[in-house]
Formats: C-alpha cells, sequence, structure tokens
C-alpha cells in the first residue's frame, strides 16, 4: 500500500536505469523524492529488461559513481562471479540487480517509490512543472514537486509536459554527422520511415543444460557450425556459430540472456505502435515482441539439441508474463529531449585519428561541463546489414574499447522548461549519438547526475537551469558514497588514492580539498575492488602484433590474456619478447580469455 502525499521536493517519472539512479541520488542529496514506476520492478535494462550483460564503461577508470557501486555490489551478490560470457566482462541474474536497486531505496529515509503508476497529465504555469497526475492503485493522484525528472526509457513524461523532443532521423545537414543520412535519403526511402528509432528486443532468458555444447554428427549438432534456423532466422549463427551465439550473454548459473542482433530477436515492424499514446497498439506490439523472442528461444533450443532450454530468469512479482521473458522490452531509444545542448556525433568520436578522447565539452570560459563519462563504442540495431558508423574504437589491455566521451550538463535541461531534467535515454542527443550513450552504466551515472543537480537546486530554492556545472561536479566528485569522475582519465583506476587528485587536475579546478574531503571522512574510503574466483596461472607471456597477448601454458595451449586494470595495460603495452609471467585473474571459458588483475615477472 502506498502512502499519499500531496507535494514534494524531487519527482521522478519512469523505473529506468538512470531513473532509479536519480531518485537515490536526489534522496541522498536532502530532497524529499518520490518515484513514480509502470511496473512492478526497478531498474529498467539492467533488471527488467533483461539486459544483463552491461557494455561500456568497463576499464575501471571509468567503474565510478553508480555505476562502479552497482557493479561491486555485484561482484559481492553473485557467488560465481560476473565474467561468463563474451559480449561484455560482466554478467550477473536480474534478480540481483533488482535485490541491489530495491535495497538502495529501501535505505533512503526520504525516497517514496510507487510502483504500477498510470501517468495522466503534467501540469505547468509558463516554464515550470507544478503538479503531476498519476493513477495508482486504482485512484488518482495529484502531486505538486519542485523539479521533475524523465527517467524513463522512452521519454514517457515529455509530451505529457508538452517539452520539445526529437523522435527519429537527424539529416546530416543539420549537423554535418558524418554517419547521418543525407536529407533527400530521409525523404525518399521507406526505411526511415519504418525505422523511427532503434529496433527494440524483448530478451528471453535461457538455461544451459551442461557447460559446453557437445558435438553429434548423427543429430547434425556442431558447435561452431551454422545451422539453418527457421525463417526469419536463418543465419543468426552465420558469424559466429552455434554455441558462441548461444553463450554471448551467459549469466551465473548457467542462465543465457537471449539478446541477439544477427537475425535474432530485435523486433523491427511498427514501431510507431510504441509512441501512439494507444495502449491497445501498445498491448498488441508487446505480444509481437515476445513471440517472437520465443520462436528465437525455440529455434535455438532445437538446433542444440535441447542443450538450451527456457531458463527461469524473472519471478512472478517483477510482473514478467513467464519466467523466462523480461518483464519489460528493452527500449534502446525513444523520444530524445531538446535540451540546453545537444550531443551530436562529433562530440563521441575521437577529435582527431589515432586520438583517444573525444573533445571535452566547456562554456565559453573555458569550464568543464561534463557530469558524466561513457566510451562505448557506438552501435545501431536496424533490419539488414549493419549501418556504417565513424570509427571511435581503439586497442587497449589486450581487446577492442571504446573511446570515452562527456554528457555536459546541458544535455539534461530541458530547453524551456526551467525544473525538467532528463535521466535516461531521454536526454538530449542525436538519433547518431544515441547509439553510444544508451547504455547500462553511463545511463546509471547520467542519473546520478540529474538526482545530484535536483537536489542543489532543491537545497538553494532555485531551479535546476539555474545550477552551475562545477556544483554539480563536485557533488558527484565529493558523494559520500559513489564518488563520480567527471573527467576521462585512461591512467587510474577508480581504486588509485590519486584517483581525486587527478580529476581536479583535468578540470583545472583548485578547491579547498581539507573543507570538501570531509565530506567523505578520506580517500582510503575508497577500497580495493571484490573479485571472486581468482586464481594464479602461469606460463609464458607472448605478445602479437595486433596489440593482443597469449599466455602459452605448458602443455602447449594458448589462452589470449585481457586487462580492465592500467596497470597491468602498461605491462601489457612494454611487453616486446615473451615474458613467464605469473597472473592473478579469472579464466572465462566463453571469452575465451584470461582476464588479468595483476601480471608478474616470474624470472629475468
Amino acid at each position: 500500500m502506498t502512502t499519499p502525499i500531496d507535494a514534494i521536493e524531487v519527482l521522478v517519472w519512469g523505473g529506468g536505469t538512470g531513473g532509479v539512479a536519480a531518485a537515490i541520488q536526489a534522496a541522498r542529496g536532502g530532497a524529499s523524492t518520490l518515484l513514480f514506476t509502470p511496473g512492478r520492478w526497478l531498474g529498467g535494462m539492467v533488471s527488467a529488461a533483461g539486459v544483463c550483460c552491461p557494455d561500456g564503461n568497463e576499464l575501471t577508470p571509468w567503474q565510478t559513481g553508480l555505476w562502479g557501486a552497482f557493479l561491486r555490489e555485484l561482484e559481492r551478490r553473485e557467488p560465481e562471479g560476473l565474467d561468463h560470457n563474451w559480449v561484455s566482462c560482466f554478467g550477473y541474474r536480474p534478480a540481483t540487480a533488482e535485490a541491489i536497486l530495491q535495497d538502495w531505496v529501501r535505505a533512503e529515509p526520504k525516497l517514496l517509490w510507487w510502483p504500477g503508476c498510470r501517468l495522466l497529465a503534467v501540469e505547468r504555469e509558463g516554464s515550470l512543472i507544478t503538479a503531476v497526475r498519476v493513477e495508482v492503485e486504482g485512484e488518482q493522484r495529484r502531486v505538486r514537486c519542485q523539479v521533475v525528472i524523465d527517467g524513463s526509457d522512452r521519454g514517457d513524461l515529455l509530451p505529457f509536459a508538452e517539452a520539445a523532443f526529437r523522435l527519429g532521423w537527424e539529416a546530416q545537414e543539420q549537423w554535418g554527422e558524418p554517419s547521418a543520412p543525407s536529407q533527400e535519403r530521409l525523404n525518399s526511402e521507406a526505411f526511415f520511415r519504418e525505422q523511427p528509432v532503434q529496433s527494440p528486443t524483448w530478451v528471453v532468458m535461457g538455461q544451459l543444460q551442461s557447460d559446453r555444447l557437445r558435438s553429434d554428427p548423427s543429430r547434425g549438432i556442431d558447435p561452431d557450425g551454422s545451422p539453418h534456423l527457421e525463417a526469419p532466422f536463418e543465419h543468426a549463427c552465420q558469424s559466429f556459430g552455434l554455441e558462441r551465439t548461444i553463450t554471448y550473454g551467459r549469466l551465473p548459473g548457467g542462465l543465457v540472456m537471449l539478446n541477439w542482433p544477427l537475425q535474432g530477436n530485435d523486433w523491427h515492424w511498427g514501431l510507431e505502435r510504441a509512441f501512439s499514446g494507444d495502449l491497445n497498439q501498445e498491448a498488441e506490439l508487446y505480444g509481437e515482441m515476445q513471440a517472437h523472442g520465443l520462436r528465437f528461444a525455440e529455434a535455438l533450443q532445437e538446433a542444440s539439441g535441447g542443450w538450451l532450454q527456457l531458463g527461469d530468469g524473472f519471478p512472478r512479482e517483477s510482473g514478467s508474463p513467464a519466467p523466462w521473458l523480461a518483464a519489460m522490452p528493452y527500449w534502446r531509444e525513444g523520444r530524445r529531449m531538446v535540451g540546453r545542448s545537444t550531443v551530436i556525433e562529433q562530440d563521441i568520436l575521437p577529435v582527431s585519428e589515432g586520438a583517444s578522447c573525444a573533445p571535452l565539452p566547456r562554456n565559453q570560459s573555458g569550464d568543464l561541463q561534463s557530469i558524466a563519462i561513457g566510451n562505448y563504442v557506438n552501435d545501431h540495431h536496424y533490419p539488414g546489414s549493419d549501418w556504417p558508423l565513424a570509427a571511435k574504437s581503439c586497442r587497449w589491455g589486450g581487446r577492442w574499447t571504446g573511446t570515452p566521451f562527456c554528457i555536459p550538463y546541458g544535455c539534461l535541461q530541458s530547453d524551456a522548461i526551467d525544473n525538467l531534467l532528463a535521466a535516461d535515454k531521454a536526454i538530449s542527443t542525436s538519433h547518431m549519438a544515441n547509439g553510444a550513450t544508451r547504455l547500462q552504466p553511463l545511463v546509471l551515472n547520467v542519473g546520478q547526475a540529474a538526482g545530484a543537480a535536483a537536489a542543489l537546486a532543491v537545497a538553494s530554492g532555485s531551479t535546476p537551469c539555474q545550477i552551475e556545472a562545477w556544483d554539480v561536479q563536485k557533488s558527484l566528485l565529493f558523494d559520500a558514497q559513489a564518488p563520480a569522475a567527471v573527467a576521462p582519465d585512461w591512467q587510474i583506476a577508480w581504486h588509485h588514492t590519486s584517483w581525486l587528485d587527478r580529476q581536479l587536475c583535468l578540470m583545472n579546478k583548485t578547491v579547498d580539498r581539507c573543507t570538501l574531503i570531509s565530506n567523505i571522512g578520506s580517500e582510503s574510503a575508497q577500497i580495493e575492488p571484490v573479485h571472486k574466483r581468482l586464481q594464479t596461472i602461469e606460463g609464458t607471456l607472448e605478445p602479437m602484433s595486433d596489440q593482443s597477448y597469449f599466455l602459452k601454458m605448458s602443455d602447449g595451449a594458448m589462452l589470449p590474456v585481457i586487462t580492465l586494470e592500467p596497470s597491468v595495460e602498461a605491462v601489457l603495452n612494454q611487453l616486446s619478447v615473451p615474458l613467464e609471467v605469473s597472473i592473478v585473474g579469472t579464466y572465462n571459458s566463453a571469452g575465451p580469455w584470461i582476464l588479468a588483475r595483476t601480471i608478474m615477472a616470474t624470472k629475468g
């Protein structure tokens, strides 16, 4: 039973990843906060939508803020560790993520959560939202508020507030984005009308029956082969083979996240129904997406001879229609608010060929405006062949990773509504840039920044548009529970004792650190990360010409070696000849790789 209230300081609509992060951070900042969610689970894509293999912000320099805190709590709660799949270095069960988020919400005395809400109306007076009306538990409620945050996956509050937003493609002529289509193509090709947003996915949870898929020629089962699945999945296994297609999203306990982009369970048809406001059309779309995902799972189940079965990933209380179906779709894109600044493709690309970072957003005075860091490579989902995108990746730690970029504070602010912020995929970006800004880690930290800004506005009796970026940055850098980086720094892990000094140096800021540091006691509060299943592996480390590294074992086996740690990357980068070493890390058979935490020479 929810507690009716008439007024609140910060109101957050939507249970998306960014929405729950914003609500938690606003409450931690001292503001009375109310979180409305349409579903019974929090977290959006990180839990309810089942996208449990996070992409981006994987290196320890980027593991800061609520993303870093979330990741370390996952490591503590998953007994088998997180390194099980090959699309990401992390994988966890949806219920584990949801338990963390609900625990965090319950721990905040200033935070109320109303699940099962339907948004009815947003009231405005000029450039301010004054109240929001919702239906909850069969009754209509009106709540007055000082600051409003859209924390939904699709920007659901924006049309109710009559806030300007973008939906669909922008022509290359608008901003000069290198990967955007021309206006002539937008006008003449039906594809762009049929694909107003990136294709969503209804994730299906599978369960493996053993560690590896065994070859069985009598039944036509070849782990490395490409079985001809039923239409429209005929070539789903063509690029990677049957076993790797299935283990792409392997999770603890042998669960498997089926979220396969190559003729898999992405959904491409009738997406305009998701934005029509017609609940019947939306329900029809959801039914089609679920059926499509189940057909894909059944095709893989048959091709693998039953090695893959439907899994138990979503309990009844999640609101899921079945234990193997996510409680909501994975929306990669929705309405994008028109903000006071906009991230376009050039803002996420390296400043020049071979550069390691995108341009830093600064105002006319030269002050850094960044409030969050992302590094995803940019990835768009549509039917047919891959959309050609400008490159933004580099070799680091024996693997490919994305180059970092910044989200400026202005992208969270509505251009015309002074007390409206966005905290999820509805921040102000272009369609092309959305492919890099939409991922779980970055969205968590964007939500954290939105919540921090909202709390600062309440405390100062102002609106978010009157809060300076530096004030938000200070709140994030010196946060007592989840300090968050605002400037990209490849060289320092989140747990390094010089992390805060480096952040301030990169921002060219001098502050009274004795005063500010009192908020967190001392930097010793940042402790070494927790890792499960660590083992010591010895062999000969051999560098390759493509900046990859292999450990040659005593039996002659060659295992790829990767790392997320700057200190280990420095060792690898200096390696020019084979070296006998001892590696502390974890072995992932799905990668396959050794994820190195430390490397020490054993001879010479």
